[in-house]
């Protein structure tokens, strides 16, 4: 299994190299590998010793942002190095001012493995969420460097626990710690021998609680909505922009903000050509104009903008899956998404307790507007957040007495 796995690696870095000559993201994957290590050496202290996170993406790096912020904030002569194995990750918090490095993951090889963990000579590493890397993994356990997965979430249907699933159980048995979400995660774990593992929660809900406590005014979002209600549309795709361009037409009393996952131009055009009245943010900025409909053109705004908000629509739930409905909830919004979350436990929370409403069609749309928009369901939303917050100080307590 190891040779297919070291296979499967140097495979996928051929592919992503030739989608690069056509395919933006991918030329950022490469592009950010290029002469990796001579960047990290000219960036690092080569006598201190650095706390490592890693993040998949974007989305891994909000959900354990609460923890290093912790860390720093309480053990402020710490250093913290931080890689991604998305561009999406990368380019936009390539910047982000608490941490003393930050780069792309290079391919999970033997001898990268070996030189980037003699680079960063970290004291502990914490993977988020997911991503299990063996040659990473293996040089971290024979260096004695512990290891944390922190807001674990496991399935029955992954192969740590199928019969051919045994190289990736090896994988497992490096970690020190799984800080896993819930209940069944546990269990799953423990069925296959790991008991180096309890139940902390989900990380994401820290953070959200935060960024909705911050209560950042945005000026030209504020002109934009004036006294109207406002529906907002986060990481929208097009499936998506289908079913939201009718609920516009029949809803001309309320404004509506699209912000899409992706956010290239021709994407923007064609939301315009689906709803000829939106503008552009970047429009509103240089010449502030009357509209229904505001389409977000950058990335980083949606989380704050969901404050202007009485109702959230997710994107994502007619593709491979949901984004992020906890963004709204915290701040007190219901939320209406795609049929397809059944991997996501929250949003099965939110609909049991009347915060959320999964739709098919537009029908179905037109229902769940109505019903959310008269109720309570956006302070059962804020409630349930506020419910499961905490998960941060347990995994900083645990983890502390590591360093």
């Amino acid at each position: 299994m190891l040779l297919l796995y070291n296979i499967g690696i140097q495979f996928y870095g051929i592919v992503v190299r030739i989608f690069s000559m056509f395919n933006s993201k991918a030329a950022f994957f490469i592009k950010g590998r290029t002469n990796i290590f001579e960047k990290i050496r000219t960036q690092l202290d080569a006598s201190s010793s650095y706390i490592w996170f890693h993040f998949a993406s974007l989305g891994e790096f909000e959900q354990g942002r609460p923890v290093l912020e912790a860390i720093k904030d309480k053990y402020p002569q710490k250093r913290i190095v931080i890689t991604f194995f998305s561009p999406s990750g990368y380019e936009i918090r390539k910047n982000y001012a608490l941490a003393d490095g930050i780069f792309y993951l290079p391919l999970d090889t033997p001898s990268n493995a070996k030189k980037l963990i003699a680079l960063f000579n970290p004291e502990l590493a914490v993977f988020t969420k997911y991503e299990y890397w063996f040659h990473y993994f293996k040089v971290l356990n024979d260096r004695n460097i512990p290891i944390f997965i922190i807001s674990g979430i496991f399935r029955p249907k992954q192969v740590f626990f199928k019969w051919y699933g045994r190289f990736n159980r090896k994988i497992l048995s490096y970690v020190n710690h799984f800080f896993v979400q819930n209940q069944e995660s546990l269990e799953l774990l423990n069925n296959i021998g790991i008991r180096n593992a309890s139940i902390s929660g989900d990380t994401r809900f820290d953070r959200v609680s935060q960024n909705a406590a911050e209560l950042k005014s945005i000026p030209s979002i504020e002109n934009f909505c004036g006294t109207s209600k406002v529906f907002i549309a986060g990481s929208t795709w097009p499936a998506d922009e289908q079913l939201l361009s009718r609920l516009i037409v029949k809803n001309a009393d309320w404004k509506f903000i699209i912000a899409p996952h992706e956010i290239d131009n021709a994407h923007i055009f064609e939301i315009q050509k689906l709803i000829p009245n939106a503008i552009r943010y970047t429009e509103i900025l240089s010449n502030p104009k009357e509209s229904q409909v505001l389409i977000i053109d950058n990335i980083g705004m949606l989380s704050s903008i969901y404050r202007y908000g009485n109702i959230a629509y997710i994107g994502g739930g007619f593709g491979v899956g949901i984004h992020n409905t906890l963004e709204a909830a915290a701040f007190g919004i219901p939320v209406i998404f795609g049929p397809k979350y059944d991997k996501f436990l929250e949003a099965k929370d939110l609909i049991s307790i009347g915060a959320a409403s999964s739709i098919s069609n537009f029908e179905e749309l037109t229902d769940a507007f109505k019903k959310l928009s008269g109720n309570d369901s956006g302070d059962r939303a804020r409630k349930y957040v506020m419910s499961k917050t905490g998960s941060t100080d347990q995994i900083l307590k645990y983890i502390s007495k590591y360093f």
